[in-house]
C-alpha cells in the first residue's frame, strides 16, 4: 500500500454521494480500509490512481473510459459475427439468471461465471470487501483477467460469450480493455437496491459481506462509468430483460 500516491488514499472518513433513490445527499461513514477500497474502485488498477478529490465526480468516470480507448487505439482487434457481452451489477441484481438466459439464446452460447474462478482458490482465499486490502484486489483482478481470457478463448472457437460478474467503477474500463474481440457488449444490470435487499434475503448464500445493497449500489451508480446498457429490473422478469437487451443492441455496443 505505500507505493500508492498519498492523496489517493487518504480520502475523509466519509464518502459523501446523493442516493439515487431517494435524492437526498447523505454521507456514507469509512474506516481507513474502507475508504482506501473506494479510491481504488474508481481507480480500478494502480494505472489509474485518481486523487481523492475527483472521487465520484462524472468527469472522472468518463476520462477513464476514454483513456482505455486512447490505450486501445491501434491494437489488433478480432472482429466476427459472434458477439461478446459483458454483464454487471451488484450481488444479487440477477446476473447469472440472466446471462444463462440471454446465452441459450444463441446457437452457440457460453455463459462465463467470473466467481468461479474465486470458488477455485481452496486456500488463501480473501473476500472481496473493504476489509481483504491488496490481497482481495489482487485476487479480484486475477479472477476478471482469467474470466476475459476464458471469453476470449470460447469466442475464438466460434461461441457467442456473456460473461458477468460483479464488475464495478474504474474496475469496468479495465475489464472491458482485456476484451479485444468485437462486437463487444455492456449491460449494466441495475435494479432498485429495495429489490436486491429482497432478492438477497431469499437466496440461500450471503453475498454481501460486510457490504449492504444501499452501500454497494451507490459504487455502482456514484463511480461507474456510465457505458453500455443500464437496466432498472426492478419490474422485469429474466425473459422481459433479456428481450430488452437483444432489442437494445445500439445502447449495449461498444464498438
Amino acid at each position: 500500500m505505500s507505493s500508492l500516491p498519498a492523496k489517493m488514499i487518504t480520502p475523509t472518513v466519509t464518502t459523501a454521494a446523493v442516493d439515487s433513490h431517494s435524492h437526498h445527499f447523505i454521507q456514507i461513514p469509512l474506516s481507513p480500509r474502507r475508504a482506501l477500497w473506494f479510491a481504488l474502485m474508481n481507480a480500478g488498477s494502480r494505472t489509474f490512481p485518481l486523487p481523492a478529490d475527483r472521487l465520484l465526480t462524472p468527469d472522472c468516470r468518463c476520462d477513464q473510459w476514454r483513456l482505455v480507448q486512447a490505450e486501445r487505439a491501434g491494437q489488433d482487434e478480432r472482429v466476427t459475427d459472434r458477439p461478446v457481452f459483458v454483464i454487471t451489477g451488484i450481488m444479487a441484481a440477477g446476473k447469472s439468471a440472466v446471462a444463462e438466459r440471454l446465452a441459450s439464446r444463441f446457437d452457440r452460447g457460453v455463459h462465463v461465471r467470473g466467481d468461479v474462478y474465486r470458488r477455485m482458490i481452496r486456500s488463501g482465499q480473501v473476500a472481496a470487501d473493504p476489509e481483504g486490502g491488496s490481497e482481495a484486489q489482487r485476487q479480484l483482478w486475477l479472477r476478471y483477467r482469467l474470466a476475459a481470457g476464458a471469453a476470449e478463448s470460447f469466442h475464438d472457437e466460434d461461441f457467442s460469450v456473456v460473461v458477468q460478474d460483479v464488475i464495478l467503477g474504474g474496475f469496468v474500463p479495465r475489464f472491458l480493455a482485456l476484451i479485444r474481440v468485437r462486437p463487444l457488449h455492456l449491460v449494466v444490470l441495475a435494479p432498485s437496491p429495495e429489490v436486491v435487499a429482497e432478492r438477497e434475503a431469499a437466496r440461500a448464500k450471503d453475498g454481501y459481506g460486510t457490504w449492504t445493497p444501499h452501500t454497494l449500489d451507490l459504487v455502482l451508480r456514484q463511480e461507474t462509468p456510465r457505458i453500455g446498457l443500464w437496466l432498472d429490473t426492478s419490474a422485469l422478469t429474466v425473459d422481459e430483460t433479456v428481450d430488452a437487451i437483444l432489442a437494445r443492441g445500439g445502447e449495449t455496443s461498444l464498438t
